[in-house]
């Protein structure tokens, strides 16, 4: 049963079907019972035209052998006030339902006691001589004549003769019709809902077909793209620009982005290597020189690999964090603390904080002091005598500058720079051993702080590094 409703075709059918079944039940109940009621009124109606009819006659003074009972052959009683059958029609066998189970009349003037019959009160009291009374519905019950039964619905009307005699008249109206019609319509319903339930099935699952076809599409298309690993491959998109087509396009979305991280992996793993082949092959050639001729061992040459090489790890293991998505400690930085502490000891290098005091952020102390040291690192290597760092306030930003008196950042490169593994040719010329991460980790933090790291030109005409960080909250 799981695997036959395990698709969702076959569940908006069987969903689809069960709400037009429950509808169309409540719809034919609704229909039926109506129906009943409304026939069962029309025969209450025509039982009591019959009973006037014949009240009529009597009210006017018509005599009980000259009564009209029988052009409709319907079953009719004239009952005394003692409950005595006066007239009936002629053919009349059987009948219940209207408490007088008499059919042959006993002719004559009735005693006016009261036999204990319930139907007396039926009668009002009030009636004067040939007057009318208020029809009442006796019920349903069945009578026979001339030999046929039938089932009917009885009414009673009371009514007041010239000679001071209350009479009750029976009448009933035959049931057949409504039984015949509901029937009928039940008949109706249980072929044809069926019926109606199997289309609605089939149309249901003919729609769901056609809506679910683009989402097969993108599933085989994904299947494909999974077997091949080509990320380059997109889903297709429909044109129904309904929320298939956006979850198509948002899948493409999604590809394009593993696209471009799975390349930049694969950049990043490439360049990884090509960087550390340089200082492991470098100090692999002095190891074995100096096995070889230990008197030509080149000792600072081979610290200087190895702490190239240590510096070049360090600086691939954090950015390994970083693309995991590691998240900064929720810590409180003061900024210009940890700019002093980052400039201490580097010649040329002042820090100048503003007049509005210390100067927090929520952070890493050991990522934003990362930060500060790879922009002060890129700032002396480029300057020709002074860098100066400057912590400010700007609202509720948190904004520290580093700018050098060098030949600053062509505008075409100042985003270029920020990429991995990239170093301008001015530069490489000056870099002793640089790796091109520093700026890379340096942004890549800062946007993981919520904050941004751009370059402009330094007012002394070199390159100012600007990195603005959401304030701390008090």
């Amino acid at each position: 049963m799981s695997r036959l409703f395990g698709s969702v075709r076959a569940r908006a059918t069987l969903a689809a079907t069960l709400v037009v079944a429950v509808a169309l039940v409540a719809a034919g109940t609704a229909v039926l019972l109506s129906l009943r009621s409304n026939l069962l009124g029309e025969a209450g109606t025509q039982a009591e035209r019959s009973a006037r009819d014949v009240a009529t006659s009597l009210a006017v003074g018509t005599r009980y052998p000259e009564l009209n009972l029988d052009d409709d052959e319907r079953p009719v009683q004239v009952v005394d006030e003692a409950g005595t059958l006066v007239a009936a029609t002629e053919d009349l066998d059987r009948i219940t339902g209207t408490g007088v189970d008499a059919v042959r009349p006993v002719h004559g003037t009735a005693d006016d006691t009261d036999d204990g019959n319930p139907d007396d009160d039926d009668t009002d009291p009030s009636l004067e001589a040939g007057e009318i009374g208020e029809p009442a519905t006796v019920g349903d019950g069945t009578a026979t004549i001339d030999g046929d039964t039938e089932d009917y619905r009885f009414v009673a009307v009371p009514v007041e003769t010239r000679a001071g005699d209350r009479l009750t008249v029976y009448a009933g109206a035959p049931l057949s019709a409504e039984h015949g019609a509901v029937n009928t319509a039940l008949t109706v319903m249980l072929i044809g809902f069926p019926l109606l339930l199997a289309v609605v099935a089939w149309v249901t699952w003919l729609v769901t077909r056609r809506a679910l076809r683009p989402v097969e599409g993108i599933r085989r298309e994904m299947a494909a793209i999974t077997a091949s690993e080509d990320l380059a491959r997109r889903v297709p998109v429909p044109g129904t620009h309904d929320e298939v087509a956006r979850l198509a396009s948002t899948t493409n979305e999604t590809l394009a982005a593993l696209e471009s991280s799975v390349e930049r992996q694969r950049r990043f793993v490439a360049d990884a290597s090509h960087e550390l082949r340089s200082p492991i092959a470098s100090l692999r050639t002095q190891l074995e020189v100096a096995a070889a001729h230990p008197e030509l061992l080149d000792l600072d040459g081979a610290v200087e690999d190895t702490v190239r090489l240590q510096r070049l790890a360090a600086d691939l293991l954090l950015l390994a964090r970083l693309d995991a998505g590691e998240r900064p400690a929720d810590g409180r930085v003061d900024l210009a603390a940890l700019a002093r502490e980052a400039a201490g000891g580097r010649a040329g290098v002042s820090v100048r904080v503003g007049d509005e005091g210390p100067v927090g952020v929520a952070g890493s102390r050991g990522q934003l002091g990362r930060v500060l040291a790879n922009l002060l690192d890129n700032a002396q290597r480029h300057a020709r005598s002074a860098v100066e760092v400057s912590v400010r306030r700007d609202g509720d930003v948190a904004v520290v500058a580093v700018a050098d008196d060098g030949e600053g950042v062509p505008a075409a490169d100042r985003e270029r720079i920020f990429e991995r593994f990239v170093r301008l040719d001015a530069a490489r010329s000056r870099d002793d051993g640089g790796a091109g991460l520093g700026l890379a980790i340096a942004r890549d933090v800062a946007v993981r702080h919520g904050g941004t790291l751009t370059v402009h030109d330094a007012p002394a005409g070199g390159a100012l590094f600007e990195l603005r960080l959401p304030g701390a909250r008090a």
